[in-house]
């Protein structure tokens, strides 16, 4: 578990941009219900996530046509909900950071963390955007 001092920056990046943190099994479960599309993001303390994940994320959210649920969990904190996040990410294996977006609760897009790591921002938003136009 990291220190909550360390992790509050980190999480107040997407919790600022409309993002809602679900900390409990429970939670998960009650977000993966709701109608639309859902982007589900998974937040970590790496630089990847710091560089590329969370800017990413907000700058695909400039987009039009955007998600109508954004949540997120962190990995290495809220262990058991972000495992729970991740068994609906099933066939892809665990990652951190990673995203995933969803349609009436069917996940239809994912960007694990070898599509995220080493890449830009705008990259990164741009494959977002494209499963927004889409799915959403």
């Amino acid at each position: 578990m990291y220190p909550a001092d360390l992790v509050k920056p980190m999480r107040e990046d997407l919790t600022s941009i409309g993002f809602e943190e679900l900390h409990t099994v429970e939670a998960v479960h009650e977000a993966m219900k709701k109608e639309g599309t859902t982007l589900m993001v998974v937040n970590s303390v790496c630089g990847c996530a710091a560089a590329n994940a969370r800017p990413g994320a907000r700058l695909s959210l400039q987009n039009a046509k955007k998600p109508d649920n954004l949540f997120t969990v962190f990995a290495g904190v809220d262990k058991e909900a972000t495992e729970q996040a991740r068994d609906y990410m099933v066939p892809f294996p665990p990652s951190s950071p990673s995203m995933a977006l969803f349609r009436d609760g069917e996940l239809v897009h994912m960007l694990e963390r070898h599509h995220i790591e080493g890449r830009p921002a705008e990259m990164i938003a741009e494959n977002l955007i494209g499963a927004y136009n889409e799915f959403c």
